[in-house]
């Protein structure tokens, strides 16, 4: 959207529980850790344009099955420069239970939609900083780094060419992982199942070629990686 124009969209919910869902519903600024932790937090953060959006209502009441489209807004100021507007729309349930038939007390349950809108021209722009092994789970993974010098969210796809040290061939693919303007972020490479068998797996050292992609834009890569 451009600055001084409102951006309109919906977000579906639906209840699914057998008895009347009681929510409340109210933005969030987030972070993604090195770890891909997502931390969210009511707290405005600096440069955060949640003081733009404005949200249907607080507070919702859905019958079992029902679905609900849920209206929110995004109103950048006339004059904002171009910018990437992130943030996230927190869906929290309160129901009561009952503990050995005696005590109620509340449990519930938050689900966080994250939001991106582009205001102005924005765009990431991807480039393959470095590739290194590290051990996730015990496990030695290949990875790479992808650095974003844009002004936009941007995410790597594509499949790579491998074969491992015992000659076996197969196809990598990169982890779904969102790369924020002005981060280096590590993502991980994974084989890919193919024709509904279980993914291979590959023995170290490992060498790989090809190219991920970032929208229009190619990344060519060819590394080894040490175990």
């Amino acid at each position: 959207t451009a600055a001084g124009q409102p951006l309109r969209q919906v977000l579906e919910i639906q209840h699914v529980g057998r008895a009347p869902g009681n929510y409340r519903i109210y933005t969030n600024d987030w972070t993604l850790d090195a770890d891909h932790q997502v931390a969210f937090t009511n707290e405005l953060a600096p440069d955060s344009c949640r003081p733009w959006v404005a949200i249907e209502r607080r507070e919702l009441t859905l019958q079992p099955g029902a679905r609900y489209r849920y209206r929110f807004e995004i109103a950048p100021p006339a004059g904002t420069p171009p910018r990437e507007c992130r943030f996230a729309i927190m869906v929290e349930g309160l129901e009561a239970a009952k503990v050995e038939g005696a005590v109620s007390f509340p449990v519930g349950g938050r689900i966080g939609v994250i939001v991106y809108a582009a205001i102005g021209d924005v765009a990431p722009a991807l480039s393959i900083a470095g590739t290194e092994t590290v051990q996730a789970n015990g496990q030695p993974t290949a990875t790479v780094r992808v650095r974003n010098t844009g002004t936009a969210t941007g995410r790597v796809e594509g499949f790579l060419d491998a074969t491992d040290a015992a000659g076996q061939s197969a196809e990598m693919s990169p982890a779904d992982l969102p790369i924020l303007p002005g981060e280096t972020r590590r993502i991980a490479l994974a084989p890919v199942a193919v024709d509904g068998k279980n993914a291979p797996t590959l023995r170290f050292p490992i060498k790989v070629r090809g190219q991920l992609e970032s929208g229009k834009n190619k990344l060519p890569l060819d590394a080894s990686f040490a175990p």
